[in-house]
């Protein structure tokens, strides 16, 4: 399992950056992004934080990736603080999408998709195909999410995602313990999502690009 979408205690998790990646292990994970929420007034704190957690690597034998969740910034605003996120060290900069749970901000998925300092654009909800194709154009990821709420529209993004050949990518968006899962609940999250086995099967072998 690869998982690029995680949160420490540094935004709105549960658990402190230590005890996130030694549960990932026992979930049989080979690598994990910690990618906590941030605008403008934590990104630095966040990363010169988290950044430390790479510490865990050799003695867990696990991947750590430092990001973060670019989260309810205006959408004019997104590349500033993606290309800030970059020169501060991030390995991933994700977008919080336009989810149908959240009340993010109209055009945020717009935005997202036009910087390649833009890595995953998270569970985005009812992106357009015009969205998705300039997503292909700058190699930006669509997220297939297991978070439950967020994960509501991820029949649509996949089936549009799979029409036009965008890269998707299944991640947990895990905020507490119990939302890491292993690769083999992944496959049905893919599934379930609309995808065939052997198509789900090529998704979960996406994030090895980050490696």
């Amino acid at each position: 399992m690869i998982d690029l979408h995680t949160h420490s205690i540094f935004s709105d998790g549960e658990l402190i950056p230590s005890e996130l990646v030694r549960r990932a292990v026992v979930h049989g994970y080979k690598a994990i992004g910690i990618t906590d929420h941030v605008d403008f007034t934590n990104i630095e704190h966040v990363l010169k934080n988290v950044q430390k957690a790479r510490i865990l690597e050799d003695d867990l034998n696990i991947r750590v990736l430092v990001g973060v969740e670019i989260t309810h910034v205006p959408p004019r605003k997104i590349a500033t603080l993606a290309r800030m996120a970059k020169d501060l060290g991030a390995d991933i900069v994700v977008v919080h999408g336009e989810t149908i749970n959240e009340p993010v901000m109209k055009g945020t998925n717009a935005a997202a998709v036009k910087l390649i300092d833009v890595d995953i654009l998270a569970h985005p909800g009812f992106i357009t195909i015009d969205e998705v194709e300039e997503a292909i154009n700058n190699d930006v990821c669509l997220e297939i999410t297991a978070r439950n709420g967020h994960n509501r529209t991820n029949g649509h993004v996949a089936r549009i995602g799979m029409e036009a050949g965008a890269t998707l990518v299944v991640d947990t968006d895990a905020h507490s313990p119990g939302n890491l899962i292993t690769r083999d609940f992944a496959l049905k999250v893919a599934m379930g999502a609309g995808m065939m086995e052997k198509q789900a099967e090529r998704v979960l072998e996406n994030p090895k690009r980050f490696l």
